[in-house]
């Protein structure tokens, strides 16, 4: 009994895999959409190794310039001066499938303890938040290409069998309709899911990423797969005509994939103002150009603002003094700090203005969901300046001691040299 159960039950199914295996422009839309996400999985692991190597090269690298460094120089003050110290922001386990805003957005910078602004602000990168082109990673074909696969799959799933005369028959002899579409629908189905994520399956084996990240996206494809299925599925219920539901099919889909995206983008950035890396950068920099010519006691009584420990220090006007040299370097970075933290908060304001005009573009949602999952957004790029702030913040606690008293300092000391890797994010806003 419970075989027989068992074969009525997969019949249908086993029919309209065999119906769909014989439709060949079926087949190769099918192999087209996993040869086109094969290549994006690639394409990701690809670049994603060549940034982890790249990192280790420039590790290595560094340490033997800071040992050399740290061979040549006694005074804390040229210590400082030319230790480099690499920051970098490691690509996740999941990158591989959303390299995200990764060729936008620095992800390593080699700073010293000079004015730090301009040092990050040397490669502006404008708000990239709504961009929908560009690279061809997993996140992408997901979320713009495979639409398409599945229009091209489900508009004339019921307009073909009007077209070809089969519909009544098919309708009449059927158990239910239900039965019958939902069968052949649920073929398509699993078939493009199988080709677009078994590329995927792969490649998180190959990067290791972790289970729940691999059911998390799994589970977003299944939705953002069934949101279009059952798009193409209605409208080709009430029209007759395929071309003109394909048609329509597209027309969404460039609505949700660029016109709400780049009406989005459009409307942010003319709504919100931030001034750009090169003011910041150029702020600074002239503070720090304009300080040898002000009286040390100008310099002094800004730095003192914010280290009031050292309010005290008395530098002889002749001269060049190395903790005089740093306070005026800090405070090029006061001077810029209120551009920067506007530049910060614009930044921040339109990722999350982005946010929401997302809830009305499913592309441009799903693509935030995996960007941000596999750490590869704006906010990801944010996390990752304040860590280099952080850093550097750190590096100024350790050196300001020395500099300001020479005489006590000891090379033995450069073992608690702070360290990138041991730097702890402080950042209240996320």
């Amino acid at each position: 009994m419970n075989g027989k159960k068992t074969n009525l039950t997969i019949s249908p199914i086993r029919r309209e895999w065999r119906f769909m295996l014989r439709q060949r422009y079926v087949v190769v839309l099918l192999l087209c959409s996993f040869l086109i996400s094969a290549f994006a999985v690639i394409t990701g692991l690809s670049e994603v190794s060549a940034q982890r190597q790249t990192i280790e090269r420039l590790k290595q690298a560094d340490n033997v310039d800071r040992i050399e460094a740290q061979a040549k120089y006694d005074d804390p003050g040229y210590l400082a001066y030319y230790s480099f110290h690499l920051t970098y922001s490691e690509p996740s386990n999941l990158a591989f499938a959303a390299l995200g805003e990764r060729d936008i957005y620095p992800w390593k910078h080699r700073i010293k303890m000079l004015a730090l602004e301009g040092q990050i602000y040397e490669s502006d990168a404008q708000n990239p938040e709504l961009a929908q082109t560009g690279k061809m990673d997993f996140a992408f074909v997901i979320s713009a290409l495979s639409p398409l696969f599945l229009i091209l799959l489900f508009h004339d799933l019921i307009a073909n069998e009007r077209t070809n005369g089969r519909h009544d028959f098919l309708v009449t002899t059927a158990k239910s309709s239900y039965a019958l579409w939902g069968a052949r629908a649920a073929v398509r189905f699993m078939a493009i899911f199988s080709c677009l994520l078994l590329p995927f399956y792969i490649g998180a084996l190959v990067s290791g990423t972790t289970i729940t990240n691999v059911l998390l996206v799994s589970l977003w494809c299944a939705i953002y797969f069934a949101f279009w299925t059952a798009l193409s599925l209605y409208l080709g219920k009430k029209a007759s005509s395929a071309p003109r539901i394909a048609s329509g099919l597209i027309g969404l889909w460039a609505l949700f994939a660029f016109v709400i995206p780049i009406l989005g983008n459009l409307a942010i950035n003319q709504n919100v103002h931030s001034p750009k890396g090169s003011d910041i950068l150029l702020t600074q920099r002239e503070a720090v150009n304009d300080a040898w010519d002000l009286p040390v006691k100008t310099t002094m009584d800004a730095f003192s603002v914010t280290h009031p420990d050292y309010s005290d220090y008395q530098k002889n006007e002749e001269g060049f003094d190395w903790a005089w040299y740093y306070a005026f370097q800090q405070v090029g970075d006061q001077v810029a700090a209120p551009l920067s933290i506007e530049y910060r908060d614009a930044t921040f304001k339109k990722h999350q203005l982005a946010g929401y005009i997302a809830m009305l573009s499913p592309p441009m949602l799903i693509l935030k969901l995996i960007t941000s999952l596999a750490e590869t957004d704006a906010l990801a790029a944010y996390k990752y300046e304040q860590k280099i702030r952080d850093f550097h913040h750190s590096l100024r606690v350790f050196y300001y001691p020395w500099l300001f008293n020479p005489d006590a300092f000891d090379k033995t000391y450069l073992n608690r040299l702070p360290r990138f890797e041991h730097t702890q994010q402080n950042n209240p806003k996320l």
